[in-house]
Parts: structure tokens; sequence; C-alpha cells
């Protein structure tokens, strides 16, 4: 026997005591012992990176609180901790837990200081969406093993976001992820989403340490695992046979918890930040803007935009290609309102680089254009000028100026102007008359024509709309019935007409497959995991890729 002093404290109270123990004391029966885990790849980020990507400034900062040295307390205290907090899930502990507690209160002290203070903005906004699903509290922890919560992390096999979303598996739950934008990077979408894919999870398995143990290596490797254990459906009987980054996963998220709840018993505080939490509010976008625009009208720092709205990975917002939430404080987002015309044309060419159409270079490069030569428009917005219009559209002023018969180069916001003139096959003019001509050579079918219909955006006009479908502005007006080209934001117009041709419909047989499918569609697990799991049982060779890995 042993004997040594330790200071206690029992989730609150603290005591100095005299504990007489063994030299190999466990608290636990099943004793879990690995020295093979890897740890989650957060936990290994350099402080100096995540510092930059969480772009908060903590340079300036006032700690009334001074980080002390770290304090180590005795198993059955972190035993009891963990077993007396209010949670749902079971937070159990063993020695492999116990190591994640030492990393997080002695190498990682630091990190844990500077997320107590980022937590403070993300922390309700995990449990408002937990709250929504019914799921415990306690899993608004997850970001921290997941991402140290860093909005833009990527992961080595490129897992992204707070959540560390795979991009088949945000797909699967709705986030939108192209060139320009990434909805695992959206703080709000990505928590909204991954509390449907646990709960879905936890419909499958009814235990949270297996449902985020599925949440790291994929359902298709738990169920491997389950099945290697011999059907054992406990988190602990099988964690032999679970991927190595899945084995350091749960505990890592029991240390966790334990750390943001008694960081204060190992004299970790709070890195306040010198910048403070302000109101935040969204601003619909519908059309394509910079963060550059807006920063400079506004006289915002483009840093704190990019913050606020890290889902815009190239600091465009397409709002040309639909609509979009722009994050702002509340004061700045009125301003927005007011000024969105202003900023909308500052600098436009700038920062919208883009071209929506390169005829006229062509044209100039040589080509003639015929007698049926169609006319290109473009409505004029304000703060356009004859230079900036002929740039936009690769042509010259005095061009513009023939074409539509201008004195001088002065111009008025919403007048239609003549920005091209593209030379148009005769062919295609008879396209429509040579399509209505053609009778159906089965006299068994019939025909109808089939509408093709765009709803008008805002700075549509008629040239650009028969410019985008491959018809003439007369066709357009001829479908539609239009007497003028004036158009209205939200109209729908006809820009093509098919001849098709219709066959009989065969009868329909309702097969056992058809009506199992539709019976599973009622369910509440996504058709995405759904699919997962299917895959899962067919494929027999383990996959482990890592944090957030997919089963494939």
């Amino acid at each position: 026997m042993k004997k040594f002093f330790l200071i206690l404290f029992s989730c609150g109270i603290i005591s100095t005591t005299i504990v007489f123990a063994q030299e190999n004391l466990h608290p636990n029966k099943d004793n879990i012992q690995d020295n093979s885990i890897v740890a989650p790849e957060s936990l290994n980020e350099h402080l100096a990176t995540l510092l930059h990507e969480w772009q908060i400034d903590f340079s300036k900062s006032d700690n009334m609180c001074r980080q002390g040295a770290n304090v180590v307390f005795h198993d059955s205290v972190y035993t009891q901790c963990l077993y007396d907090m209010p949670t749902e899930m079971e937070l159990s502990y063993n020695q492999v837990v116990r190591q994640y507690i030492d990393m997080y209160a002695n190498r990682r002290r630091d990190m844990v200081g500077y997320m107590l203070t980022i937590g403070k903005y993300y922390f309700p906004m995990f449990e408002e969406a937990l709250d929504k699903y019914g799921l415990p509290l306690e899993l608004k922890y997850l970001p921290v093993i997941e991402s140290a919560l860093n909005p833009v992390a990527v992961s080595r096999v490129g897992a992204t976001g707070l959540w560390q979303f795979m991009l088949r598996t945000g797909q699967g739950y709705g986030l939108q992820i192209n060139s320009l934008v990434d909805e695992r990077r959206d703080p709000h979408k990505s928590t909204e989403a991954a509390a449907r894919y646990l709960k879905d999870l936890y419909a499958i398995y009814g235990d949270w340490n297996l449902v985020i143990a599925a949440y790291n290596c994929g359902p298709g490797n738990v169920n491997k695992a389950i099945a290697r254990s011999g059907g054992k459906r406990d988190y602990w009987q099988i964690y032999y046979n679970l991927p190595r980054e899945t084995r350091g996963y749960v505990p890592a998220f029991i240390a966790a918890n334990y750390i943001m709840n008694f960081y204060d018993k190992h004299n970790i505080c709070p890195i306040e930040s010198f910048q403070e939490m302000i109101a935040l509010d969204t601003v619909h976008v519908e059309n394509q803007v910079h963060f550059n625009q807006i920063a400079e009208v506004l006289d915002i720092p483009l840093s704190d935009i990019r913050r606020w709205n890290p889902q815009f990975k190239k600091d465009r917002v397409p709002g040309n290609y639909q609509r979009y939430a722009l994050v702002l404080p509340i004061n700045k987002m009125y301003a927005f309102l007011e000024k969105k015309d202003e900023i909308m044309n500052f600098r436009r060419d700038d920062y919208i680089t883009h071209r929506e159409n390169t005829d006229g270079y062509l044209a100039s490069s040589g080509s003639s254009v015929s007698g049926n030569g169609e006319n290109v428009y473009y409505r004029v917005r304000r703060g356009d000028n004859l230079s900036k219009i002929a740039s936009r559209n690769g042509v010259t002023v005095s061009q513009l100026r023939s074409w539509n018969n201008l004195r001088s180069t002065r111009i008025s916001a919403g007048k239609n102007l003549i920005v091209r003139k593209k030379a148009v096959d005769p062919a295609v003019l008879e396209t429509d008359a040579a399509t209505m001509a053609q009778q159906p050579t089965n006299p068994e079918t019939a025909t109808k024509t089939v509408n093709a219909y765009y709803r008008v955006r805002n700075g549509d006009n008629l040239g650009k709309i028969a410019q985008r479908n491959r018809v003439t502005v007369a066709q357009l007006k001829s479908w539609n019935g239009l007497r003028s080209d004036r158009l209205s934001v939200g109209k729908q117009l006809i820009v093509n007409k098919k001849t098709v041709t219709v066959e009989e419909p065969k009868p329909v047989q309702q097969t056992a497959e058809t009506t199992t499918s539709a019976k599973d569609g009622s369910g509440i697990i996504s058709n995405y995991l759904k699919q997962q799991l299917e895959e899962s049982t067919t494929d027999e060779t383990e996959v482990v890729t890592g944090a957030s890995m997919e089963a494939e």
C-alpha cells in the first residue's frame, strides 16, 4: 500500500484528504488499455493555425484570470465527476479517457482556454438545434473534438466545417456544395444537418456511444465491428474491432465533456477576446456581390465579414444563381438595405470579373454580321456609364452610340441599350416552322407541344433571354403575346416549344420491391443513410479514412 496526499474535489466541493491506494488501483472492472489509438485530428492542430482560422483577435485581451499549473486528480475523482454530470449519454471512465483528460488539461490547455471563449458564440446555437430534435445537449461538445470549433477546418480526407461533414454526407443532408459556396462551413445549416444525422443514427443503434462512433467512421464500419464481436452492441465491448481513429473518438468526447465543465479545477480559464459579441442578423442577397464591395461601402473589416460568413469560399456571394443569406451586424444590415445599389455597383468590374458574353470579341476579330442580326439588350443600372458597359460587353463606346443613336455619352438608369449585334443563322429562324410541319410517322402515336418556361429575374431583358435559349426576340414575343420589350420581374415566359411523341401508357405492375420501397420511405431515417447501410452490407472491405469517414 502506498500513502500519498491528493487534492480531491467532488464536482465543486474541494477538500484535502489522505488516500490509501494500491499500486494498480483501477476504478472500472473492464479496464481498457490502448497505446495504439490515434488522437482526433483537431487535437494535433497547431494553435497558431487555429488562431488564424478562428479569425478572432486575442492579441489585446486583458484577462483577469491567469492560467495556473495543472492539477492532477485521482481516478476516483474523474469517475465520480463524470458519473454525476446530468447527462442522458453514458460518460464512463477508463484509462483511455484519462489519457485524453490529461491531454486537454496539460498539453492542450491553451487551446481549451481559447475554445471556452469561442464556445460562448457556438454552444447556444448547438443547444438550440439539439433541443429542436430532442437530442442530448451534451452533444454540443462534439465539434470540440471534430474541428476544435473551427468553422473552416478541413481534415486530411476532406471532412469540412465545425461538424466535419464529408462531401457525400453533407449533400445527403441537404447542404449545398459548389465552387463558391460550401454550406458545411455554415455554422447554422451544418448544425441543423448534424442534428438530423445524429437523430437518424440513434434510430438505428439506440445507443449514444455507438451513434457518435458511427458519426466518426460511418455506420458501415460500426456494423462490421458489431458483427466481428458476435453481435454485441456495447461500444466498449466492440472497442478493439473498431478502426483505430474511432477507438479514441468516444474517449476524447467524454474527456471534452469533462474539461469543458471542470476546466477551473485544473487552473484553466477562458482567454477573453478583445472583440465583443455583437448582435447579428441575416439579409437575403439576390445579386452577385463581393465581400470587398460590402466592406468598403459599409466600412466593415473584411475579416469580420469572412468570420460571419465562412460558407462563401471565395469572398463572393453568387446571389444571381440563387438567393443566399448574408450574416451582418444588425446596424450594418439596415445600412446594407439602404445602400444596396451602391454596394452592387461599387468597383463592380474589379471584383465581379466573369463576363456574361464574349461574342463581341469574336465579332471584332473578323466575323461579319448579316442582315439577320439580333440585338442584345442591357438595362442600364445606377452607376453605369458607356465605358463600363462597353468594356463589360467587349465592344467600343462608339459602337454603343451608333447602335443606340446616342448624341452624347449621358445615359439614364432603366434605359434599354443595344450592347451587341449577334449574327443569326437564317436556318434557325425557320426551326419552329419545320418542327411544326413534321407529322408523326406512327399512326398509333400522337404528338403534343411542350412549352419550356423561364421566370424573369432582375436585370433580364428579351435580348438576353433569347440569346440564352437560342431563339429570337420575335419568337419570344409571339409565343408570349408581348406587344413591347418591357418585362416584369417574376413573370413566366415561354422560351421554347418542342413537339414530342406521346405513346399510350403501359399499365404499371405493383411489385413486392416497389411496395417495400414505398413503405421504407415513410421512416424517419434519411434515404442517404439507408443507401449507406445497404452499401455496407455488400462491401466486406474495411475502409478507415479518418474523422467523419463514410462507409464506401
